[in-house]
């Protein structure tokens, strides 16, 4: 999609950090823009950042609730029309070592990290082939789900899950004029150490009320990058059709070392032509390739 002008877009997690950067580079670009998110003060805020008007529209949704999602898709055709590119970027952190982790937390955190990306995708892929103008889904994962670390294992778990589904999504839709990213963030500036205040009554218990009280407590380092810079990062991913949005080159080392451990963990036999040609789709997937 190297022309977004006049193009619509829908943005979970919109009222604030990445999602907010995504909204505003896209409106600077020309796009209308809804902006979707389960706080209210947030899409209030950010109605005024980004000028609401003919350009932005907020409605408040829970990724979680498909019925909700399934309204929110009609409300944006009504107001906007078709919609062309879908950014599944809502996600909560419940952090903490795994053995501390309750059925709550991981309930809560595959329910919106990768259930709210599965009600994305339902909901609005068939809108965009039906329209057949093409389109680009953006799903957001993290670093984490290509380089995981101690410490945030349910994160991780429903992260790596984004840039699976991301991958066969894109191998699925490359004949259909709709480009699929994976956007992998490193250290941004976003209040998702807030995430818990929406969390839902009935998964409150909980294994890390301490961890969670210590990151709030904490505030964001003004290292991270800038969610600006992050949806501008994204809109030029989506006008390349790149696979994989990354934000941060200090990860560079990182990638490659999981690369060559794979790489590594290999047999070193020769392979077997049978089932070479049994399994072609295995061998060689073409969205490993930037001209994809």
């Amino acid at each position: 999609m190297e022309d977004v002008k006049g193009r619509v877009a829908f943005i979970t997690g919109g009222g604030s950090g990445i999602g907010l950067g995504m909204a505003g580079a896209f409106v600077r670009a020309g796009m209308r823009v809804v902006i979707a998110d389960i706080r209210a003060d947030h899409l209030e805020q950010a109605a005024r950042l980004l000028g609401a008007g003919e350009a932005v529209h907020a409605i408040q949704l829970d990724v979680t609730d498909r019925d909700a999602m399934s309204r929110a898709a009609d409300e944006t055709e009504r107001v906007f029309g078709k919609v062309h590119v879908l950014c599944n970027n809502a996600g909560i952190a419940a952090t903490g070592p795994m053995k501390l982790a309750t059925y709550s937390d991981w309930d809560w955190t595959v329910s919106v990290n990768l259930g709210g990306v599965i009600n994305g995708v339902q909901t609005f892929l068939p809108r965009i082939l039906a329209h057949g103008e093409g389109g680009h889904i953006v799903n957001t994962s993290s670093m984490s789900g290509i380089l995981p670390h101690a410490g945030a294992g349910l994160y991780i778990t429903t992260k790596f899950a984004v840039v699976g589904m991301s991958e066969a999504l894109r191998s699925e839709l490359t004949v259909e004029n709709v480009g699929v990213s994976v956007l992998c963030p490193g250290p941004v500036q976003t209040n998702i150490a807030e995430c818990g205040k929406t969390r839902p009554a009935h998964l409150a218990d909980t294994g890390y009320g301490e961890s969670d009280k210590n990151r709030q407590q904490h505030s964001v380092s003004p290292l991270y990058m800038d969610a600006a810079k992050v949806g501008e990062r994204v809109l030029e991913g989506i006008k390349r059709n790149d696979l994989y949005i990354f934000t941060h080159a200090e990860f560079r080392e990182g990638i490659r070392s999981r690369c060559e451990a794979v790489m590594a963990a290999v047999p070193d036999t020769d392979p077997d032509p049978a089932l070479m040609e049994a399994v072609p789709f295995l061998l060689h997937n073409p969205i490993y390739s930037r001209t994809s």
